[in-house]
């Protein structure tokens, strides 16, 4: 899965450590996320789309062989 995480929190000039710290998460789980390397929960992808202004659509971008 991709993310526009690092984008989106460069327009709300959010660091990694301040997007964790506002969805209750680890500094290295937000880096993670921004990498692909990390599928959240339907809960986190919700609090971190809310954090950015954004919906879940506009932050987390599925593949095809994302929903196999």
């Amino acid at each position: 899965m991709k993310t526009r995480i690092k984008e989106l929190r460069a327009r709300h000039n959010h660091t990694q450590a301040d997007l964790a710290s506002m969805v209750g998460v680890r500094r290295e789980t937000i880096l993670f996320l921004e990498k692909g390397k990390y599928n959240p929960s339907l809960k986190l992808a919700y609090k971190v789309a809310t954090a950015l202004q954004s919906t879940i659509d506009e932050v987390f971008i599925f593949e095809e062989e994302d929903l196999k």
